[in-house]
C-alpha cells in the first residue's frame, strides 16, 4: 500500500514540472522582425567597405554622398528582370548576379550592412549589364589578331543615375543595345531557337548514292524530317517517304537560307547543314549577338558595309537603308580579310600594283624562277630597292628576290583591275577590280589574298563620285579609263568603310546561316561561356 502511495504521488508531483517545461519552451521561441522596410531606406556606407572595388563603383558612390540608392522596390525588380532578359542577347544571368539578388529581394529579415552589400551588388551587376550589352562581354583585340575596330566607351555611371532617376531601368539598358534591325532580329532568333523541341532523336542525314525526283526509302524521311524541323516544309507535306517537288521546293529554301547555290540537290555542303544540330545553330546565333555588340553603333550616313562569310557588300544610307549590292571574293583562310572599320579617301583609276611579301614568297619567287617570260607575261617591272632604273629579267637573281620591288603597269589585266578604293588600315587591304571576273559565279569565293575584290567596281565608283558633287560622271570615268593613265581621285565626302564578319541573322526568308569560313565561332563561343 505505501507502494501505491508512492507512486500517485511522485506522480501528481511530475505533472505540475512537465507543463511548466512545456511552457518555457514555447516562451523561448522568438517570433522573426520583419525588417524588410530597409531595403526602401538609406542607409550610409563607409567609403572603407569600397576599397576594394572599381574606380568607376567608387567614383558613383562618392558622387551619390556614400549612400545606398537602390530603395525603390520596382527599380530593384525591373534590374533582376532586365538581367534574367539578357538570356536573348546571348549573356549568361549568373554573371550578374540573379541569384543573390533575388534572395535578397524575397527576404524578409535583413540587417542594415546586408542592405549595404546588396546595393553596391546591385550597383556592380547594372554596371555590368549595361556595359556588356553595349560593347560586348569579350574583347575582341585578345581574341582575333586580324581584328581592328574603333573602341566603344559608355559611362554607366550616367546611365545608372538616369535610370533612378526616372525610375526606369528597363528603357535605359534597352538604349545600350545595338540598334541596328539586324541586332534584334538575332535576339527573335535565338528565341525562336531555344523554343524548338529538342533534335537529338532526328537521324542523321547519310547519302551513298544521287537522291532524284520520285525517290523513296529511310534517307528521303530522314530529308523531310530534318526540312520539317527547321520549317522549310509543311509538316503534313512529311508524312510520305516520296522525294516530290514540294521536297525540292523546301530544300531549295534551305539552301538559300544557308548560303547554299538553291538547285535542289544534296550536295556534301547541303548534308552537312541538314545534319547540323539545333544546339550549334544557337552557339552560331549567340557568337553573332556578341560580334554586333563588338561593331560600330552607327553605321555612318553613308556605309559600305562588307559581310565576309556572306561574300556580299551592301552600300548603306542613312545608316539602314540598304540601296546597292554587290558579289565580292574575299580572303582565303590563310590570308584572311581583316575586320575593321575606317574611311575611303581616294580612288585610283587604272591603278599599278606593287606585289605584296606574302604574294612574293609564295606565288611570285617560285614562278619567275621557272620561268623569267612570267614578269612580261603579267606586264610586271622589277625595280631594286628604290631605284627607279629598271631591272631586267635576265639580270633578276631569284636568291634576293625580296630586295626587288615588282611594279604590274595598268590596264584591263592588272591584278587590281581597272579601279582601287583606298581607305587608311594597318592590313595595307583594299577594295578593287579584278582580272579574274570569273570567280564572282562561284558559291564560295574566299580565294583572294586579304583584299576585296567587288564585282561591279565601275557602278561602285560612279556611286561614290556622283556624292562627291565635283563634277564627276561614269562617262568622265570611263574616258580616264580609255586612256590607260593612272590617275587618283581625293574623295572629301565620307564614305564609312566596315568589313565585318556575321554568320546568322534573321530576315525575310527565315534564318540565315553562313559557313564559319575563317573557324572565328567556336573560339569565342568558348570565351563567353567561361
Amino acid at each position: 500500500m505505501l507502494k501505491v502511495i508512492t507512486i500517485v504521488i511522485l506522480t501528481f508531483l511530475l505533472l505540475p514540472s512537465c507543463k511548466n517545461t512545456t511552457g518555457s519552451k514555447e516562451n523561448s521561441v522568438k517570433t522573426a522582425v520583419n525588417t524588410a522596410h530597409l531595403k526602401n531606406t538609406s542607409h550610409p556606407i563607409d567609403s572603407l567597405l569600397l576599397s576594394e572595388k572599381t574606380i568607376p563603383l567608387k567614383t558613383f558612390y562618392r558622387t551619390n554622398n556614400y549612400t545606398t540608392v537602390w530603395l525603390n522596390e520596382t527599380d530593384r525588380k525591373a534590374l533582376y528582370k532586365a538581367i534574367e532578359d539578357a538570356v536573348l542577347d546571348g549573356l549568361l544571368p549568373s554573371d550578374y548576379n540573379n541569384k543573390a539578388l533575388l534572395k535578397f529581394e524575397n527576404s524578409k529579415t535583413i540587417t542594415e550592412e546586408e542592405c549595404i552589400a546588396y546595393d553596391v551588388l546591385m550597383t556592380e551587376s547594372f554596371r555590368k549589364l549595361a556595359n556588356h550589352l553595349f560593347k560586348g562581354k569579350v574583347k575582341a583585340s585578345g581574341l582575333y589578331p586580324d581584328w581592328a575596330l574603333a573602341p566603344k566607351s559608355l559611362n554607366a555611371n550616367t546611365l545608372l543615375t538616369e535610370a533612378l532617376n526616372s525610375h526606369d531601368i528597363t528603357e535605359v539598358l534597352d538604349r545600350c543595345r545595338p540598334k541596328h534591325p539586324v541586332y534584334a532580329g538575332l535576339r527573335k532568333s535565338l528565341q525562336y531557337l531555344n523554343d524548338l523541341p529538342d533534335d537529338n532523336s532526328l537521324s542523321k542525314i547519310t547519302i551513298t548514292s544521287p537522291i532524284t525526283l520520285k525517290d523513296s526509302g529511310v534517307v528521303v524521311h530522314n530529308i523531310k524530317e530534318r526540312l520539317a524541323y527547321w520549317k522549310d516544309l509543311a509538316p503534313k507535306d512529311a508524312e510520305n517517304n516520296i522525294y516530290d517537288f514540294r521536297t525540292v521546293k523546301a530544300l531549295k529554301h534551305f539552301q538559300q537560307r544557308h548560303g547554299i547555290y538553291p538547285d535542289g540537290n544534296l550536295n556534301n555542303r547541303t548534308v552537312a547543314a541538314l545534319n547540323t544540330p539545333k544546339a550549334k545553330r544557337i552557339e552560331q546565333v549567340v557568337t553573332n549577338l556578341e560580334r554586333w555588340r563588338w561593331f560600330a553603333y552607327d553605321f555612318g550616313e553613308r556605309a559600305i558595309v562588307i559581310n565576309i562569310p556572306n561574300y556580299r557588300m551592301d552600300v548603306i544610307e542613312n545608316a539602314v537603308d540598304t540601296v546597292e549590292t554587290y558579289r565580292v571574293v574575299v580572303g582565303k583562310p590563310e590570308r584572311r580579310t581583316p575586320i575593321l572599320y575606317s574611311m575611303l579617301n581616294f580612288l585610283v583609276i587604272n591603278p599599278t600594283w606593287t606585289v605584296p611579301p606574302t604574294i612574293l614568297k609564295e606565288d611570285l619567287t617560285p614562278s619567275a624562277t621557272k620561268d623569267r617570260s612570267y614578269f612580261a607575261n603579267h606586264n610586271m617591272k622589277i625595280f631594286y630597292g628604290r631605284d627607279t632604273i629598271e631591272t631586267t629579267p635576265e639580270d633578276w637573281v631569284p636568291e634576293k628576290a625580296d630586295h626587288y620591288r615588282y611594279v604590274q603597269g595598268p590596264g584591263v589585266n592588272n591584278s587590281l583591275g581597272l579601279v582601287k578604293f583606298n581607305f587608311r588600315n594597318s592590313y595595307s587591304v583594299y577594295l578593287h577590280d579584278t582580272n579574274h571576273r570569273e570567280l564572282f559565279s562561284r558559291g564560295q569565293r574566299a580565294l583572294s589574298s586579304g583584299c576585296v575584290r567587288v564585282q561591279d567596281p565601275l557602278k561602285l565608283a560612279g556611286y561614290i563620285l556622283d556624292k562627291e558633287d565635283t563634277g564627276w560622271s561614269e562617262e568622265k570615268l570611263q574616258e580616264i579609263i580609255d586612256l590607260g593613265k593612272t590617275q587618283n581621285v581625293g574623295l572629301k565626302k565620307g564614305t564609312h568603310v566596315h568589313q565585318l564578319y556575321w554568320t546568322a541573322w534573321m530576315d525575310k526568308d527565315g534564318l540565315q546561316f553562313r559557313n564559319d569560313i575563317y573557324d572565328l565561332d567556336k573560339v569565342l563561343y568558348n570565351k563567353l561561356r567561361q
